[in-house]
């Protein structure tokens, strides 16, 4: 049996015991328990170690790993792991092939900043530009940066898996004046709640 718990308000460590199976009669109740709180990816990979589950991948997938758990469900495969492949290396130019399975490295940032300017960084746009672009080169990339230029512009939904970069940014939308230590501590009271 699984036990999750949520400690007194303004804690921020949960508390988890396991003991044996993890299907049971109040299995439903545990896994409802889980889903009430704000957990951090670590927290949530300690907690899939401890109950014998593999911890890899993003907070969505270790959560439903251990809902499934909670459920005497299969348990979902964790993601195989990456194989970056071939990286690039300096030096790059323009003519320069996207290889498969490139990371946004330094190398590149380098030389998105020198053909770019200062402004350059890695945003969404790019970043998937990067990881479904192999075979095209680098002078396309830069070409794609100044063309996502407007909608990187337009405010964007903050996905579900940053919750805390989706308060903070609600939070000062509410308090334009407000400090970072008082945003910090609005997210402390916040994550010390059960969502409902």
């Amino acid at each position: 049996m699984f036990t999750v718990r949520r400690p007194a308000p303004l804690r921020w460590e949960h508390e988890y015991e396991y003991r044996g199976t993890p299907a049971g009669p109040d299995s439903d109740a545990d896994r409802a328990e889980l889903l009430r709180w704000y957990w951090t990816l670590a927290e949530l990979s300690a907690l899939a170690r401890r109950m014998g589950l593999p911890a890899g991948g993003g907070k969505a997938a270790v959560t439903a790993r251990i809902a499934a758990a909670l459920d005497g469900l299969p348990v979902p495969a964790a993601p195989a792991p990456r194989r970056a492949g071939r990286q690039l290396t300096a030096p790059v130019d323009g003519s320069t092939v996207i290889p498969q399975g490139q990371r946004c490295s330094q190398v590149l940032r380098e030389y998105f900043v020198r053909e770019i300017g200062p402004a350059f960084h890695f945003d969404g746009f790019m970043r998937e530009y990067v990881a479904r672009h192999a075979g095209h080169t680098l002078a396309e990339a830069v070409a794609h940066w100044h063309a996502t230029r407007a909608q990187a512009a337009e405010p964007r939904e903050v996905g579900a898996q940053f919750e805390f970069n989706r308060f903070l940014r609600d939070w000062h939308a509410r308090h334009p004046d407000g400090a970072r230590a008082e945003a910090l501590a609005a997210w402390r009271a916040h994550r010390s709640r059960p969502r409902d």
